[in-house]
């Protein structure tokens, strides 16, 4: 099993360069998650040292623990889909993790349908759902092992502005998810201003249809009822997207100090799509996290998971149809 050892040691490297390089890819996801997916292949073909009890213990726990684990997410997500529902209203994207449990679900209950009932059908449907399921599966616990990461990484100090991005508004208030945003960013500017700099704080936030001011207004004005001093604000009130924040903030950083560094703040679950977007606009920033409430976090995670999946139509498809094509000649 050498081979693996020697897979996962040369992708470790290049997911160390690569992080080296620039920490906001998602192909260092895919690189870390390569290198534990080569190195726990390896300890598999351990097993084959194993007496034959012990290696029958070895293939129960290898075989039906992960059914099991996919059973109990499963309850998870469909309970936490119910919470989401009964806290944030019946919204496509308040369904994603009761959908995401419905289909946990199905990954487990169609393969064992193909297996009593051995219709060939269905055999190749198990097939080709497995094998999909698998290549999403990969993609997301890479995503999720390194947006962890990432999120534990510190910015450098040093930084010109401290960009907040905004989220929508409760009847023109601030809500807690946009309030936790803040007071991180307040902590961040202090930290910065204690250390002898003097940063600018942007809020980052247009108006929304239903909204009766801009986000980046409200958001001002909730720092400055706590203290923070008006003039060291900066307010970009024509955004509408992550991308137009990051955009439309560049540009006003771009009028004061084009060569300064930022500290992007949002909520923890948006960190490492925020980044990604980051790069892409250009924008030499670390992006630092706020907490989330518990129950929001799941669904919100497979929000910003889809949303970088959508980000890569083209390779994903060709590998979803490739999978596919392969699952059906081979259930053929």
């Amino acid at each position: 099993m050498w081979i693996f050892y020697l897979a996962a040691g040369v992708f470790a490297v290049g997911f160390g360069a690569a992080v080296l390089r620039d920490r906001r890819r998602f192909r260092n996801a895919v690189l870390l998650g390569l290198s534990i997916v080569c190195l726990a292949l390896g300890l598999l073909g351990e097993s084959s040292r194993l007496g034959p009890e012990a290696f029958d213990r070895f293939v129960f726990a290898v075989v039906v623990l992960p059914a099991l684990a996919v059973l109990v997410l499963a309850g998870f997500l469909l309970v936490n889909g119910m919470t989401m529902i009964r806290r944030e209203g019946l919204r496509l994207a308040n369904l994603l993790s009761l959908l995401a449990g419905v289909a946990c679900l199905v990954v487990v209950g169609l393969p064992l349908l193909a297996y009593y009932t051995q219709h060939r059908l269905a055999m190749t449907a198990a097939l080709v759902l497995m094998l999909v399921t698998g290549y999403v599966a990969f993609l997301f616990c890479s995503y999720l092992v390194y947006a962890v990461v990432y999120g534990r990484l510190g910015a450098r100090p040093g930084a010109g502005f401290v960009v907040v991005l905004g989220s929508g508004l409760v009847r023109g208030k601030v809500p807690p998810l946009l309030a936790a945003r803040l007071d991180r960013a307040a902590a961040v500017w202090r930290e910065e201003d204690d250390a002898g700099g003097s940063p600018v704080l942007i809020t980052s936030g247009g108006q929304g249809p239903d909204e009766p001011v801009a986000e980046s207004h409200a958001m001002a004005d909730y720092l400055i009822a706590r203290g923070f001093p008006e003039d060291r604000i900066l307010r970009e009130d024509q955004s509408r997207t992550t991308q137009d924040n990051l955009t439309f903030s560049k540009a006003l950083m771009a009028e004061r100090d084009p060569a300064a560094r930022c500290v992007i703040v949002t909520n923890n679950f948006h960190v490492f799509r925020a980044a990604l977007t980051a790069r892409r606009v250009r924008l030499n920033g670390q992006v630092l996290g706020s907490p989330t409430a518990r129950y929001y976090w799941p669904s919100a995670t497979l929000r910003e998971f889809a949303a970088i999946l959508a980000g890569h139509p083209l390779v994903n498809l060709v590998m979803c149809a490739s999978l596919v094509a392969f699952g059906i000649a081979a259930g053929t």
